[in-house]
């Protein structure tokens, strides 16, 4: 670790490496952005991605200001991801029943305020920003400064993350056009949903 509250850029490495792992693999803000995705377009999914992106950042500067006193309480974050699994768990059964997408249809779609109430009740992401700025965020430096460029960088990788599996999601739909094929993604899409919110449930 470097004083002065200089950045101790020998760190940056491994936390990328994670930063990367965790940003781009399966999880409830990916899995959602390609669902919805595949049913509206990227396009359409962009609002979502923005309240994710603004609630997961304004997330990690809350935790970053105050990582001493949310170390104490383990079992809020225990009782956030009951309540997050139950909410990715309603996404998915309401995608898995969802009909494909009519010219009509404007009453399913989910923007800002879904994108930032997903980070707001997900315990994995504040338990993921806690372990973040208790490890990473001492190692690169003191202050203020490191903590912001945990956040910034979550935010780019975040970001490029839901535009990869919006655009995966939308691939698929183009793939198979007919309605027939957009019932199945939608029932694949809602059971991976429901996958992940069992997943979070039992680790």
């Amino acid at each position: 670790m470097q004083g002065g509250g200089v950045l101790d850029t020998e760190v940056l490495p491994p936390m990328l490496l994670l930063m990367l792992f965790a940003c781009f693999s399966p999880g409830p803000n990916n899995i959602l952005c390609a669902a919805h995705g595949s049913k509206y377009s990227v396009r359409e999914t962009l609002l979502l991605m923005v309240g994710m992106g603004l609630g997961w950042s304004v997330l990690g500067l809350l935790i970053g200001l105050a990582t001493s006193t949310f170390e104490q309480y383990d079992t809020t974050f225990e009782v956030l991801g009951f309540v997050g699994a139950a909410y990715i768990a309603f996404l998915g059964v309401a995608m898995y029943r969802s009909s494909p997408l009519k010219a009509e249809d404007e009453t399913q779609r989910l923007g800002f305020k879904t994108g930032v109430a997903l980070q707001v009740v997900n315990g994995k992401a504040w338990a993921y920003f806690l372990a973040l700025m208790t490890t990473f965020g001492t190692l690169l430096g003191s202050g203020l400064p490191p903590k912001l460029l945990i956040i910034l960088l979550n935010l780019v990788f975040g970001v490029a993350a839901l535009l990869v599996w919006a655009t995966f999601g939308a691939y698929l739909s183009t793939l198979f056009s007919s309605e027939r094929s957009g019932v199945y993604i939608n029932r694949s899409f809602g059971v991976a949903l429901i996958g992940v919110a069992v997943y979070l449930v039992l680790v």
